[in-house]
């Protein structure tokens, strides 16, 4: 510890000797610094696992129902959500631990307070399973039932933010509101939460604002409130609207949470033979064509992360290579200056370990300050970012592990770059500089 105390001391006494030098080389690894936690951060918060410990254990499901028509081949990628029929179908098979069909839409909100004004927010009108599945966090209350789905009950969950609108933050659980003129009791309200990417429902963008509103599906069907997002129709509709039972349109999302590998394939193969059914009954065209990815697998099929936010962290780490490269030169033509100091220590009786180990407590100095140099120009970066116009702007936050990885990629940066410098001042002959002196 004295002796870290003692080659602290030396680090200041060198940095006030050079301070030209020694800004420059803080300069050069907080820029690289600064670039590359700004676009890692980018890239952290929206290729992160939205549910992590899960993730693997949720899957997407799709089949294939549309005509096999002379543009399909073997293999295509199948319809990205499920036919009512369909999906109606497999939630009554309860072939999974849970499963969830659902889809977004926009309501109208009528407060009873007068003072407040009727509004449009977002809506998911979904089955019992969803929160439990997907791990939605309650302040008050809970979801509703299975019986609740059954009974076209007239419940409702609602969100953080809605009940602080509504309620001014009580626990508002039986108190009612009011949907497109339908009123709903509500049973749960969410603490905040918002899963990013979006990944349940991607049709309504991946980095969108969750729901406001949970309301059982079937209730949602049986009052006529609508849908929002995707939907793929095919075939004569025969008059019918496109969300009726019996059409050929897919505007549905499902997904199952399955416990293992074994049920997983288990599950596909019950997916497989559905298909066949469907197909035997005439409802499928196509050979059976069916889809079953975890969440991490889902959203890379679905090409979820901006392509140019991984350009972006390949540019800023070029950047800080660039960076580090100047600063080992700075270091060096440093450590070529104090040649004669270095052999006078040695003289003294230093040791080459000694002057190496040194050299790189500088280099970690000088990491440290260029790494909070770069936190603050990160900071100034993401919030640059989140001025921008990108649906994914308002999330550029950076967390403790990002301002961990900060300090310890500038501290390694800096250690990396001294490591030449060091070895170089660690080899200077005492007898020769003594001898130029």
């Amino acid at each position: 510890m004295n002796m870290l105390g003692y080659y602290l001391d030396l680090a200041l006494r060198s940095f006030r000797a050079s301070r030209g030098l020694s800004l420059l080389m803080i300069l050069a690894l907080g820029l690289g610094i600064g670039a590359c936690m700004t676009t890692l951060t980018v890239f952290h918060v929206l290729g992160g696992d939205p549910i992590p410990g899960k993730s693997e254990r949720l899957f997407n499901v799709q089949l294939d129902p549309e005509p096999n028509d002379p543009t399909f081949k073997p293999g295509d990628e199948p319809t990205l959500q499920l036919t009512r029929f369909d999906a109606e179908t497999l939630l009554r098979a309860k072939k999974a631990k849970r499963q969830v069909m659902m889809t977004g839409s926009q309501t109208a909100v009528l407060p009873e307070d007068p003072a407040l004004k009727p509004f449009i927010t977002m809506a998911r009108w979904t089955s019992a399973d969803f929160f439990t599945m997907f791990e939605a966090p309650f302040q008050y209350g809970s979801g509703w039932d299975e019986a609740a789905d059954l009974a076209d009950a007239r419940v409702v969950v609602i969100s953080h933010s809605l009940n602080e609108k509504l309620f001014g933050g009580a626990n508002s659980v039986g108190r009612e509101i009011r949907l497109r003129e339908q009123g709903f009791r509500v049973v749960g309200v969410l603490k905040p939460w918002r899963p990013v990417p979006h990944y349940f429902d991607l049709t309504l963008g991946a980095y969108s604002a969750p729901a406001e509103v949970y309301a059982p599906i079937s209730t949602s069907l049986r009052l006529n409130m609508g849908a929002t997002g995707n939907m793929s129709c095919w075939g004569d509709l025969g008059g019918k609207h496109p969300r009726d039972l019996n059409v050929p349109c897919a505007w549905l999302q499902y997904w199952v949470e399955l416990e293992s590998a074994a049920q997983a394939e288990d599950y596909r193969k019950y997916l497989q033979q559905y298909s066949e059914e469907q197909g035997r009954a005439g409802r499928f065209e196509r050979p059976a064509n069916v889809r079953l990815r975890p969440v991490m697998a889902w959203l890379e099929q679905q090409q979820v992360l901006p392509s140019d936010v991984r350009l972006q962290v390949w540019l800023a780490f070029g950047f800080l290579l660039v960076c580090l490269t100047n600063t080992v030169g700075l270091l060096l033509a440093k450590s070529l200056r104090r040649s004669a100091e270095i052999g006078v220590r040695r003289a003294l009786g230093a040791t080459r370990r000694a002057i190496f180990q040194q050299f790189l407590v500088e280099a970690g100095v000088l990491g440290l300050i260029g790494g909070l140099l770069g936190l603050a120009l990160a900071a100034l970066g993401l919030w640059l970012v989140r001025l921008s116009p990108t649906p994914y702007a308002a999330l550029a936050e950076m967390d403790w592990p990002m301002l961990a990885l900060t300090l310890g990629l500038a501290l390694l940066a800096s250690l990396t770059a001294g490591l030449l410098p060091a070895w170089h001042a660690a080899g200077v002959s005492p007898a020769r500089q003594l001898k130029t002196q």
